[in-house]
């Protein structure tokens, strides 16, 4: 027990480091000034990758909404706001995205658990301190290992690998404001879908569903809407064409693929000459 008053837990009941050991006092404040200094960035490949997907699924979710619905409008207000609206969501969730990935979420120096650091922290007689085996710092009340970071982090909340990093006292902010402009991004998204299916339902029935129930529906088939022929039956109401082809008044079975299916047995023929097998 240090002369100081305070008890030490450690899992693995690692003793004190001296000075003389590879973490000394001054190793750890450089240390921990060098964290301060330089850019935080975690070389763990399936982060890297995954950080690189999040950005390349952003980048093509623009492109999306910019080239496959937005410039094609006629519109051009509605164009021009939709767009500006949804790159500034873009930009704004990618550099959230980057604030997370290289900012120290609040990273314990390792190496502090020395004699002279405990000392300087001026704890209570009887306090009890954890100290933690793997990165050999003094773990403080909440702070987590993080066994891809290899360090303790201040208040971690989880490692996530869509932004390379771990999510804790001072990343968790950007982290939030990533996750709320990617919804914002994806509600938006969406909203332009639906938009551009009702456009798209509206002005002539152009999706594949929507010319076969238009032709349905008006008793005609697509070569003779295309050939604008005049007909030469009597039309049969919207419903009626619709039982006429799916067979039957309105029900589950007209979402049934299998309705009439039928398996024919293999079947043995006589013939002069052998056996002939049909199906």
């Amino acid at each position: 027990m240090p002369s100081s008053g305070h008890r030490l837990r450690d899992v693995e009941h690692h003793p004190l480091l001296s000075e003389n050991d590879n973490y000394d006092s001054s190793s750890s404040s450089s240390s921990e000034a060098d964290v301060a200094d330089r850019v935080w960035f975690i070389r763990d490949g399936c982060g890297m990758i995954c950080a690189v997907m999040t950005w390349l699924l952003v980048v093509y979710a623009d492109f999306v909404v910019t080239f496959v619905m937005l410039l094609p409008s006629k519109d051009f207000w509605y164009s021009v706001v939709n767009g500006v609206i949804f790159n500034c969501l873009a930009v704004l969730a990618l550099s959230s995205h980057l604030r997370t990935m290289l900012t120290d979420p609040g990273a314990v120096p390792k190496g502090n658990a020395t004699k002279e650091y405990m000392e300087s922290l001026q704890l209570k007689p009887g306090e009890v301190i954890y100290k933690c085996p793997k990165c050999c710092c003094i773990k403080p009340e909440r702070a987590h290992h993080c066994s891809i970071c290899k360090r303790c982090i201040r208040k971690m909340d989880h490692h996530c690998p869509w932004v390379n990093n771990c999510v804790g006292e001072k990343n968790q902010r950007f982290f939030v404001l990533f996750t709320m402009y990617i919804a914002l991004s994806s509600v938006h998204a969406l909203v332009l879908c639906g938009l551009q299916f009702i456009s798209c339902v509206r002005g002539q029935w152009t999706v594949m569903f929507g010319t076969q129930i238009h032709s349905i529906c008006n008793d005609e088939t697509e070569i003779e809407r295309l050939k604008s022929e005049k007909p030469t039956w009597e039309r049969r109401l919207r419903w009626e064409g619709m039982k006429s082809v799916f067979g039957g008044p309105p029900s589950l079975l007209w979402m049934n693929p299998f309705v009439g299916f039928r398996f024919r047995h293999l079947q043995m023929r006589p013939r002069k000459g052998g056996p002939e097998f049909s199906v």
